[in-house]
């Protein structure tokens, strides 16, 4: 039998504080989750065998979703009805994907929301205004998960 750790008199580290906070986010959201029968279902599908529905929300909560970065801005030449196209996955479920096109001098050209595509893996948005400064402008994606988390790639055209 092992003997009672001793208190200490040592100051918590601030990351271990910080990973204490997600840690009780993390399990008030899964407890969210387990109130909602209808997203609780769709958890413990995704749920293998010996997890549960709460496991499934939990890890979801702590990972953000994630770029592809082989991603081809070449069909993006600033025409309205341009279409560009970003994959991202999750753990989960990715909920969205906004895009913010910005010129050089930093002001925002045009914003709004991407669609999926029928893979469920890419997302498109079509451009509803012309970009007379291609180089120089900045494309930005925004992934954010169900429970919230979100994820930012900013892409520099030249």
């Amino acid at each position: 039998m092992a003997n009672r750790p001793r208190p200490t008199s040592k100051p918590v580290k601030a990351i271990s504080l910080e990973n204490r906070a997600r840690f009780t986010r993390a399990s008030a959201y899964a407890s969210g989750v387990m109130n909602d029968p209808v997203l609780k279902a769709e958890y413990q599908l995704e749920a293998k065998i010996g997890q549960s529905a709460f496991n499934v929300a939990f890890t979801d909560y702590q990972k953000s979703p994630e770029f592809y970065e082989n991603m081809d801005l070449a069909s993006y030449t600033g025409t309205i009805g341009d279409e560009i196209a970003v994959s991202v996955i999750d753990d989960f479920r990715v909920e969205s994907v906004g895009v913010e096109i910005k010129k050089p001098d930093g002001s925002t050209l045009e914003q709004g929301a991407a669609v999926q595509a029928d893979n469920q893996l890419d997302w498109v948005y079509t451009v509803t205004a012309v970009n007379t400064e291609l180089p120089g402008s900045r494309i930005i994606f925004t992934a954010t998960d169900l429970p919230g988390n979100k994820t930012l790639l900013e892409k520099l055209l030249v």
